[in-house]
């Protein structure tokens, strides 16, 4: 960003704030889908079951861990080819 103008690391930050937020917004919806295809399967009542509310809640708990150390791995990876030099573009 050091080369950007003013105007040009504003739109730069608008496109990165975008894109943040359609990927937050994608990985919710995989969330969503994934928990409910796994853990609601009663569509006999109009309410959640409490083996269904629990079942989520263990869904949602162990997705959002998973992530949680998808990105302690990617900083880890990140850092250690930083410290060696062999970031792409080097």
């Amino acid at each position: 960003m050091d080369g950007l103008n003013a105007s040009e690391q504003r739109e730069l930050e608008g496109r990165m704030e975008k894109k943040q937020m359609k990927d937050m917004m994608t990985m919710y919806s995989r969330l969503v889908q994934r928990c409910f295809d796994d853990c609601v399967n009663d569509f006999t009542t109009k309410s959640v079951t409490s083996k269904e509310e629990s079942c989520t809640m263990r869904c949602v708990d162990k997705y959002m861990k998973s992530q949680e150390r998808l990105g302690q791995r990617f900083q880890e990876q990140n850092a250690a080819m930083m410290q060696s030099g062999q970031l792409p573009g080097k």
